[in-house]
């Protein structure tokens, strides 16, 4: 059994998809189911249930997945340490992130890192914050990175940035003239916010209890960019990143006003799994990350 016929395994169940798996692996979809049958041949048992919309391990398939799961980061474990003796940064680091940090917090440090190192190769999943936990758990990526962290057995919390959060609203609107603005004046404003089990709603609803503040909750959205589109577009106001909007801001699409008395602020942190070896490439990106300036790191 070669190790590639592992990971083909692992990807499937991981992406839920032969043809995920295949395009992730530069072969044909035939070519994986062919990978697929061909452990179940060896092992007598079916590994995999597949139905109409969705594919599922049996319990003989979650048993193969977890001591294959085992196997590969052994694997890869041994080949980063033949990696480290030639002094090189290369293979591939899976790092799972919201959408707000994907799109407008990592670009600079991406680029920084693969002008720097050729040979690697970074991949981006955009994922749910309470999955990101549990994929770094599993092993599905090797880090997340995620707002206001918590703590989780397991897991190590490492500190990433701080973002300033501020109001926006269309230029339009009355309070888009303010220079700063205080939590009580957003008192009964029509509110675009982020889904209730966003890290960052529950951070702006305790800011708005802690100040008496109710404000007209009118939509809810999951990801940063439909929050924008439907504040530029008059359906309310909201409270965002400040690096989020900077695009908007220079366009004239959108107002951003800070908080006159500090504000809120949200935190971002790396999230690794506790005891597991870190590569070469994890450790020069965690190291880029926590540099605070890609270009000098």
């Amino acid at each position: 059994m070669q190790i590639e016929t592992l990971k083909i395994f692992c990807d499937i169940l991981e992406t839920r998809s032969f043809s995920k798996a295949a395009s992730l692996n530069y072969i044909s979809q035939s070519a994986v189911s062919q990978q697929v049958r061909s452990l179940e041949e060896r092992y007598h048992r079916k590994l995999i249930e597949r139905g109409k919309r969705t594919l599922t391990a049996t319990q003989a398939g979650d048993v193969l997945y977890r001591g294959a799961k085992e196997i590969l980061e052994r694997f890869v474990a041994m080949e980063n340490r033949l990696e480290v003796l030639s002094n090189s940064i290369v293979g591939t680091l899976r790092v799972a992130t919201v959408y707000s940090v994907g799109l407008h917090e990592l670009p600079p440090y991406l680029k920084a890192f693969m002008r720097r190192y050729a040979s690697a190769n970074v991949r981006l999943e955009y994922s749910r914050a309470n999955r990101i936990y549990d994929d770094v758990s599993s092993g599905v990526v090797d880090l997340g990175i995620v707002a206001y962290p918590v703590r989780r057995s397991g897991l190590e919390i490492l500190p990433f940035r701080q973002d300033t959060l501020v109001v926006i609203t269309p230029p339009s609107h009355e309070l888009a003239r303010l220079e700063k603005i205080d939590v009580p004046q957003l008192s009964r404003q029509p509110f675009v916010a982020f889904e209730r089990d966003v890290p960052t709603r529950r951070a702006v609803d305790r800011l708005l209890r802690a100040h008496g503040c109710a404000v007209e909750i009118l939509m809810e959205f999951d990801n940063i960019e439909t929050i924008k589109r439907a504040v530029e577009v008059e359906s309310g106001i909201s409270i965002v990143p400040l690096i989020t909007v900077r695009a908007e801001v220079k366009a004239g699409t959108l107002v951003a006003i800070p908080f006159s008395k500090g504000g809120l602020h949200r935190s971002l942190g790396i999230l690794v799994r506790k005891g597991r070896e870190r590569p070469q490439i994890m450790e020069e990106f965690i190291r880029m990350l926590q540099s605070g300036d890609p270009e000098e790191s």
